[in-house]
C-alpha cells in the first residue's frame, strides 16, 4: 500500500498500526496538503458485504460526533484502482502515543493522574450516548494521546464496534460470534449479547481499575476465563492492590463496574457527573469521606426468600454463560474451556468492605448490609385427608361453621354404605414396585455402576500417567498439547474427562500434556521491509513496538537494520519489539575548499568517510603552493566512500635568471623578456654610455616566479 495514490487524493505513507480487520496507515491528503490517517479494510474482507458495511456504518458513526475528544472522520471511500475494492476511511491524524503505553510506563499511578486521564474518555463517551450511539470496544488501545507539540489532547478512537442504540440493534452477537475485547466486556454481553450505554461505562470503569493498579481486574489463561470472570466475580477494590486509594474512589469503580447494569451509571454522562464528584473530593485532599462513598457504592440487590414459596418443578437456574458464542471468536471447543466453577471464594466485594446503609421499610436507618425478606402469603393445603372433619380457623366476626356468622342449625345424619375392598389394589401395586425396582436397576447399571472414577494423574509423565489409567482399567491417548506457566514441559495438566469423573470401563482418558510456559524467540527480521515485520511478529504472537529510524550504509531505505530486544531472544506472548529501521546512506554535504590548503580539507573529508584524490598538480601565479585550485564536487551531497578530485596548486612557475652581463642592453632585455621576465634599466655607479650590461638583479643563477622582474645595470 505504500505509495499508492487512493482516488487520486490520499498518497498512502507509512502503516503506524494494524487490526484484525484493517490497518491504519500515515497519509497525506494532496488536495488539502494535510496529514490524515487512513484506515484500510484488509484485502479480499472489502468482497465480503458484511465487512464492508461495519466500514461503512463506522464512518457513518464517527461522523455523527462532533467532539474535542473524539478522532473525527473526513471521508470513506472504494478505490478500485487496482483491479480490486480497497475499502478505507479517512481520519484525523493523532501524532503521539496510546493510553496503553501510559499504563506501561506509569501505571499503578496517583488517583488524581488516573481520573485526568480518564475523563477526557468519558467526556467522549458522553457525546457518543448522547447521540443514540454506543462505543462498545473501549479500551487503553483506543484511546489516542497527542504529543506535546500538538497539544497533548486525548481522543477516543475506533468507533469501529459502534451501532445506533435502537431496539433491533442492541445484540454484539452476531451468529455466535461474540464482538469486543474480552479484558473490557460487561457481564450481559457475556450471557446474552445485549449491549447498551451501561457496557461502555462497565469498560471505562475497568480502564479505571487498570490505571490505578497497573493490572486488570479479572485475569486468566485463556480469554474464556476471563469472561467466566467478568460474569461470575466482582471487580475488586483497587485499594487491595494499592492501600493509599481513598474509599470514594473505591466506591466509583465499583459503581461503574457493577455486575448488575440496573446499578451503574445510567450512561457516560451520569458517570462524568460522578467522576467530577470525586475529583473534587481529591482536590480538597480527603483521604476519606464516608459520606460520597456510600453515596457511589452501588446497593446490594433485595434478596427475596421463596424458599417457603416455590412451586414444586419451578425452574431457578440462573442465566446462562454463553459460553459458545466466546468459543467461536477464541476458537476453542466449549468443552475444553474449563467453565466450570473452579470452587474459589470470590474477591472481596464493593459492599464487602465499604457496607451501604440500607432503609427499612418504615425509612428506619439500618447501619450494617442487610437481607430482605418479604413476606408471601401461602394458602394451607392438606397433603392427606386423615379425618372427614377440619378445624377451619373462623373468619373475623363469623360464628365457625357459618357463611355468615348466623347460628348452626341441625343438619341430619347421612347413612353409608360399606365398599366391596377390590383385588385390583394389591396387583398393581405389586407391579408397581417390580417396574420401580427394575427401573433402579437400570439406573444403577447404566448410569453408575458400568461407570469408572477417572483417578487424579495432574503432574505426572506421560508414561506414569498411563499406567496408573491402565491400572484402573482405562486407556491413555495423547490429547493437544498447551502451554502452562505453573507445569513443566512433558507433564500432564489436564485430563477429559477431569479427574473424579465418570468414564464407561475400560474406556479412554485423554492427556493434555504441557509445553511449559509458552514463549516465542524474536524472529530474525533484518533486510525485511517494516509491514513484512509487524506481520512476522504477529505471525509469533508478539506485538509491535514503534520504528526508530537510523542512517544505514549497507541496509537499503525502509528495511529493517535491527530489532529491540535482538533476534533469537526469547519473550512471553504479547511483549513489545522495536524495530531499527534504514534510513538508507547517510547524506554528507560537501562545501568548496577552493584557495583553503589541501591538507586541512582531505583531513575533513577523510574523517567524515568520503575518499580524497589530487588528480592534477600545476603552478599558479595566483594561488599559493599546496593551496587548492579546483576540487570536482565543488557542493552538494555524497555518501560514505564517495569521492572528492582536487588540483592541487605547486605555487608560481620558477625560473633560473640567465648570465647576461657585458651583453648589450637590447640583446640582455630580449633574451630576458623571451623567458617571461619583464626587464628594466638603470645606470650602473660607473657610467661610461657604451651600452654595455655591467650585472642584473636577482644576479645569474638566482631562481624567481616566471613573470618577475629584473634590473640591468648598464655601463
Amino acid at each position: 500500500m505504500v505509495g499508492r495514490l487512493l482516488e487520486r487524493r490520499y498518497r498512502i505513507g507509512a502503516r503506524v498500526a494494524r487490526g484484525g480487520m484493517a490497518s491504519v496507515y500515515e497519509a497525506t491528503d494532496i488536495r488539502l496538503d494535510r496529514t490524515v490517517a487512513v484506515k484500510i479494510m484488509h484485502p479480499g474482507l472489502g468482497d465480503d458485504q458484511e465487512f464492508a458495511e461495519r466500514f461503512v456504518r463506522e464512518a457513518r458513526a464517527a461522523a455523527r460526533l462532533n467532539h474535542p475528544h473524539v478522532v473525527g472522520v473526513y471521508d470513506q471511500g472504494d478505490d478500485t484502482s487496482d483491479g480490486q475494492d480497497t475499502v478505507f476511511l479517512v481520519m484525523e491524524y493523532v501524532p503521539g502515543h496510546t493510553l496503553r503505553d501510559v499504563v506501561r510506563k506509569e501505571a499503578p499511578m496517583p488517583p488524581r493522574r488516573a481520573l485526568a486521564l480518564l475523563e477526557p474518555v468519558v467526556s467522549a463517551l458522553g457525546a457518543a450516548h448522547r447521540a443514540g450511539l454506543i462505543h462498545r470496544d473501549v479500551k487503553p488501545e483506543n484511546v489516542l494521546i497527542a504529543d506535546e507539540a500538538h497539544g497533548g489532547r486525548i481522543k477516543v478512537a475506533d468507533f469501529g464496534l459502534a451501532k445506533a442504540v435502537s431496539a433491533d440493534t442492541q445484540h454484539t452477537a452476531t451468529g455466535g460470534v461474540l464482538i469486543g475485547t474480552v479484558s473490557y466486556l460487561a457481564p450481559e454481553l457475556v450471557v446474552d449479547g445485549r449491549a447498551d450505554a451501561r457496557a461502555d461505562v462497565y469498560a471505562a470503569g475497568v480502564v479505571l481499575y487498570e490505571l490505578l493498579t497497573g493490572r486488570k481486574p479479572h485475569e486468566g489463561e485463556s480469554p474464556i476465563q476471563v469472561a467466566y470472570r467478568h460474569v461470575h466475580h466482582d471487580v475488586p477494590m483497587p485499594s487491595l492492590l494499592q492501600p493509599g486509594i481513598p474509599d470514594y474512589v473505591d466506591a466509583l469503580v465499583a459503581r461503574s463496574t457493577s455486575r448488575d447494569r440496573d446499578q451503574r451509571p445510567a450512561d457516560a454522562t451520569v458517570l462524568l457527573h460522578h467522576l467530577h464528584r470525586v475529583e473534587q473530593a481529591l482536590r480538597e485532599g480527603l483521604d476519606s469521606d464516608p459520606e460520597l462513598a456510600a453515596d457511589l457504592l452501588p446497593r446490594r440487590a433485595l434478596t427475596v426468600d421463596t424458599s417457603d414459596t416455590e412451586e414444586p418443578g419451578e425452574d431457578t437456574t440462573p442465566e446462562p454463560f454463553d459460553a459458545g458464542a466466546l468459543a467461536l471468536l477464541t476458537e476453542v471447543d466449549p468443552r475444553d474451556s474449563g467453565l466450570v466453577d473452579d470452587g474459589s471464594p470470590d474477591r472481596t466485594t464493593a459492599l464487602e468492605r465499604h457496607p451501604v446503609p440500607m432503609r427499612t421499610p418504615s425509612e428506619a436507618p439500618v447501619t450494617e448490609p442487610m437481607k430482605a425478606v418479604v413476606p408471601v402469603a401461602v394458602a394451607a393445603t392438606a397433603s392427606h385427608p386423615a379425618t372427614t372433619t377440619q378445624a377451619v380457623r373462623p373468619a373475623p366476626g363469623r360464628t365457625p361453621g357459618t357463611p355468615s356468622g348466623k347460628a348452626p342449625s341441625k343438619v341430619a345424619p347421612v347413612a353409608t354404605t360399606a365398599r366391596r375392598r377390590s383385588r385390583k389394589g394389591p396387583l398393581a401395586l405389586l407391579l408397581a414396585i417390580v417396574l420401580v425396582a427394575g427401573i433402579g436397576a437400570g439406573a444403577w447399571w447404566f448410569g453408575w455402576e458400568r461407570y469408572t472414577t477417572t483417578p487424579a494423574v495432574l503432574g505426572l509423565d506421560e508414561a506414569a500417567a498411563s499406567a496408573e489409567l491402565e491400572s484402573s482399567g482405562l486407556e491413555a491417548e495423547p490429547g493437544e498439547p498447551a502451554y502452562s506457566e505453573n507445569v513443566e514441559a512433558g507433564l500432564v495438566i489436564a485430563t477429559d474427562p477431569e479427574p473424579g469423573g465418570k468414564v464407561l470401563d475400560g474406556g479412554t482418558v485423554t492427556l493434555v500434556l504441557s509445553l511449559g510456559p509458552e514463549r516465542y524467540d524474536v524472529p530474525q527480521l533484518a533486510g525485511q521491509t517494516e509491514d513484512q515485520a509487524q506481520d512476522a511478529l504477529a505471525a509469533t504472537n508478539l506485538t509491535f513496538g514503534e520504528s526508530v529510524g537510523r542512517w544505514s550504509e549497507t541496509v537499503p531505505e525502509g528495511q529493517v537494520v535491527r530489532t529491540s530486544p535482538k533476534a533469537g531472544t526469547t519473550l512471553k506472548p504479547g511483549a513489545t519489539v522495536d524495530l531499527v529501521l534504514s534510513r538508507g546512506r547517510k547524506p554528507i554535504e560537501v562545501r568548496d575548499w577552493t584557495g583553503k590548503s589541501f591538507d586541512t580539507a582531505s583531513q575533513a573529508l577523510e574523517k567524515r568517510g568520503l575518499a580524497v584524490a589530487v588528480t592534477d598538480e600545476s603552478y599558479s601565479d595566483t594561488v599559493p603552493e599546496g593551496a587548492v585550485i579546483s576540487q570536482d564536487p565543488t557542493s552538494g551531497t555524497l555518501f560514505r566512500g564517495d569521492t572528492v578530485s582536487f588540483s592541487v596548486s605547486l605555487g608560481p612557475e620558477l625560473v633560473e635568471v640567465p648570465q647576461v652581463k657585458a651583453m648589450g642592453v637590447e640583446a640582455a632585455t630580449e633574451l630576458l623578456e623571451g623567458l617571461g621576465f619583464r626587464v628594466e634599466t638603470e645606470q650602473a655607479d660607473i657610467y661610461l654610455g657604451i651600452g654595455y650590461v655591467s650585472s642584473s638583479d636577482p644576479g645569474a643563477g638566482d631562481e624567481v616566479p616566471k613573470g618577475s622582474t629584473i634590473t640591468l645595470f648598464v655601463v
